[in-house]
């Protein structure tokens, strides 16, 4: 049964990964776009991926789970995901870390509450309590003011509406699509889009050895996310599996601290203690069902 504690517990540990890899995505996409534009950041991130995925799909002999039934399907995934990720990229080089995971943190709560609608997912009164949580604890870390407001809390903010929709996108498609098949055409499909939009200007710029470090980590640590969020959201439910990537709030901002200077304010752990709360009250529901 998909909403078992064991299942939960083992989707939550899928997750822990997936803050790992975003965390250090995050951290690499930010040195990268010093000589990187994102829309190449994103083809080459595509590039490492389609390697990886081919060769471990041939090296496990799962290429008849790839298939080709619901191209369509994928292709909006993963046109929903291309654009998120653009924005984002763009949002972690001229906003602090911390600031950019509270803003996309909007995403789990916009999967709680369109679950109901596009996956027949129930919205019940402990999962709406963890929905107003989570919320009041973002804009504690956030913050927004019309003052301090620039185009990077915008992409933030607008990221999260299209990841809302890639996981849900995801969840779907678990349904009838193995891993693989989904991990095989997110690579190939966003490989393409990075290519044509990286290529509109007719100038790509090529890896060199200060940034092809940066490259690696960024198409190996994207890959490891979506396996891991794939793996999760395959094992509970979308509206119990999403919120627990709220963690990577406090972790990134101590990364920011100590790599990039960039300041830890008391606000940030009153906001993320909230986050969490509401991950506990949205899990601890679901064991109980």
């Amino acid at each position: 049964m998909q909403d078992s504690p064991n299942h939960i517990t083992r989707a939550a540990t899928w997750m822990i990964g997936a803050i790992l890899s975003f965390s250090a995505m995050a951290i690499a996409g930010r040195e990268a776009s010093l000589s990187l534009d994102t829309f190449e950041i994103m083809m080459y991130r595509s590039c490492v991926g389609v390697i990886v995925v081919c060769i471990a799909i041939t090296w496990l002999g799962h290429w008849r789970a790839v298939s080709a039934e619901r191209l369509v399907q994928h292709g909006l995934r993963n046109i929903a995901h291309f654009t998120g990720q653009n924005l984002w990229f763009y949002a972690v080089t001229v906003i602090p870390l911390a600031q950019v995971f509270a803003l996309e943190f909007t995403s789990p709560i916009w999967v709680i509450l369109l679950a109901p609608l596009l996956l027949g997912e129930k919205l019940t009164k402990m999962r709406g309590l963890a929905v107003l949580l989570g919320f009041i604890g973002i804009l504690i870390v956030a913050r927004p003011n019309p003052s301090t407001f620039n185009v990077g809390l915008a992409f933030a903010a607008a990221c999260a509406v299209f990841f809302a929709l890639t996981n849900i996108a995801t969840k779907r498609l678990t349904r009838h699509e193995s891993i693989w098949s989904i991990l095989f055409w997110l690579t190939t499909m966003q490989l393409v889009l990075g290519i044509v939009f990286s290529g509109w200007d007719m100038d790509i710029a090529l890896p060199d050895a200060q940034n092809l470090p940066y490259i690696l980590v960024i198409g190996c640590a994207g890959l490891s996310a979506h396996f891991c969020i794939t793996k999760a959201l395959s094992l509970a439910p979308a509206a119990v599996v999403v919120p627990i990537d709220f963690g990577r709030l406090p972790f990134i901002a101590v990364l920011g601290w100590l790599i990039y200077g960039e300041a830890v304010e008391i606000w940030l752990f009153v906001g993320a203690a909230l986050i969490l709360a509401g991950n506990f009250l949205n899990i601890v529901s679901s064991r109980q069902q």
